[in-house]
């Protein structure tokens, strides 16, 4: 884990410079949803942070006292509301220490001991190795690989399906 202090707390309007910045790196958005709009103006941090952060269970990843990511679950309907997708993601400077790691075991845990959500699970694009890791550190299991499943920027993927399921 980081030596870091990890705090998931709401979004502020101090984040709306840093997710402009970081939204608009393409090494960070490369495996996030196309639902993100590219290039990311002021306008989408100010809707995100009055609005779309407040959606479903979405927490911004603070560390330190400095916001550098997102993580958000959104649960299901139907006959799938007991399972939820959870997503996350760190703008480039704090990637491989731990960070998140440390973020998807706290939102994991507060999922698990606060709703009734009995199944996590994270789709993954196959080129995206390091948030695999992530989640096999954080007792996620790969479920089964979706071949093809993923078109983004001109290019078919595979989608890993990984999933924790509450204890």
């Amino acid at each position: 884990m980081s030596k870091n202090k990890v705090i998931l707390r709401d979004f502020s309007k101090n984040d709306i410079e840093s997710l402009v910045l970081y939204l608009n790196n393409e090494n960070v958005t490369k495996f996030l949803t196309s639902r993100i709009p590219q290039p990311y103006s002021i306008d989408d941090a100010n809707w995100w942070v009055n609005t779309g952060s407040k959606e479903g269970l979405t927490k911004a990843v603070d560390v330190n006292g400095k916001f550098i990511g997102s993580i958000g679950v959104t649960a299901g309907e139907f006959e799938s509301k007991r399972s939820a997708e959870i997503g996350y993601w760190l703008e480039e400077n704090s990637w491989g220490k731990g960070i998140a790691s440390e973020a998807v075991i706290k939102m994991t845990e507060y999922v698990f001991s606060n709703t009734n959500i009995v199944r996590l699970y994270a789709p993954v694009f196959s080129s995206n190795k390091a948030s695999m890791r992530v989640l096999e550190k954080c007792g996620y299991e790969l479920e089964g690989v979706l071949r093809k499943a993923i078109f983004k920027n001109g290019i078919f993927l595979d989608e890993h399906l990984y999933a924790k399921i509450s204890s």
